[in-house]
């Protein structure tokens, strides 16, 4: 990556050191995003930006194990086992911002995350239609450095919407105009963020906390939604809640049955032969909307398959993005 910015680790570390010893309340609750802003203040005019989601020494529902994060290159680029979740910021020049940004969710089955096939690569078009693109590298249930699994992409992703809109100022970004985008696996933690933004899934951390998970729209791609109905892709199901869950656990995340009238307005894409996660799990989603009276918008293609990333080489599955930016103009 050219001109990339990293906020490195011991940065982060004097950051946490700081917040332990500081006792009073109010300044507990504001130190650690405030410095943050004041580290990234320089970076604001920079390509990228890395910003961990988490104090080091407060990743919620993190033990300390043997396990190290594993980096596979080759055609996709691949991350497992990740230790420590973080946002990638990809930032459009000003004279072409939007004031619009997509937190985006690779997929990779909640066992990998397709790096930047489903990542770095949909933000660099995000920026070319002037939308700022962040990358979520979150934390995956598969992973044994982790207690309660299941709880531990939904608190990554609320996470990095509430770190989001407050750096939103600094970043050039609108904070009511923060959506969501998510490509398989992704996508089912695309509408579980969706569908439980108001969830208190993990203890206050700082100011950041104070304010909205919520999503202002969605984007979901080939995504997985259910896993109460044959249409469910067993894999994902199996790496989130493990070999025999409850009832309770499958009906909660089961994302079409959690939709309210308060979940974003969404538009999905899906490939009528995708024989790996069937689309069916996007026409449940949208029946759903439709049913709450949220704002939705469906698009099936006769072929493509499964994990088509931006379709550079299928001319039909291509007119994906340009629905995609089309929709995102009337927002």
């Amino acid at each position: 990556m050219s001109a990339l910015q990293i906020l490195n680790g011991n940065v982060i570390r004097q950051i946490s050191k700081m917040v332990k010893q500081i006792k009073t309340g109010q300044i507990v609750r504001t130190v650690y995003t405030s410095l943050i802003a004041f580290f990234l203040g320089y970076l604001v005019y920079s390509q990228d930006t890395i910003l961990p989601l988490w104090p080091t020494d407060a990743v919620p529902n993190r033990i300390e194990t043997d396990e190290s994060e594993i980096l596979e290159k080759g055609a996709i680029q691949k991350i497992s086992y990740v230790q420590y979740p973080q946002i990638e910021v990809y930032l459009p020049s000003e004279a072409n911002s939007t004031g619009k940004a997509m937190l985006i969710f690779p997929g990779g089955g909640y066992h990998i995350l397709a790096y930047d096939w489903e990542g770095i690569d949909i933000a660099k078009f995000l920026n070319s239609i002037g939308i700022a693109g962040i990358v979520v590298k979150y934390r995956l249930p598969v992973s044994k450095s982790l207690v309660n699994n299941q709880f531990v992409p939904l608190q990554d992703a609320q996470r990095a919407m509430r770190l989001t809109r407050y750096m939103a100022k600094t970043w050039n970004i609108n904070d009511k105009k923060i959506g969501i985008i998510g490509f398989s696996a992704g996508g089912h933690l695309a509408s579980t963020l969706g569908t439980h933004f108001d969830e208190e899934v993990y203890k206050y951390v700082d100011g950041a906390d104070l304010l909205s998970a919520r999503p202002d729209f969605m984007a979901l791609v080939y995504p997985v939604i259910t896993f109460s109905s044959s249409s469910m892709h067993s894999g994902s199901k199996k790496a989130l809640l493990g070999d025999e869950p409850d009832s309770e656990s499958i009906t909660y995340f089961s994302n079409e049955l959690q939709v309210s009238e308060k979940t974003p307005p969404t538009i999905l894409f899906h490939a009528a032969d995708d024989k790996s996660v069937s689309p069916e799990n996007s026409l449940l989603f949208f029946q759903a909307l439709n049913q709450k009276g949220v704002a939705a918008e469906l698009h099936i293609y006769p072929e493509g398959g499964h994990g088509f990333s931006l379709a550079t080489k299928n001319p039909s599955l291509s007119r994906w993005t340009h629905q995609l930016y089309e929709w995102t103009l009337r927002l």
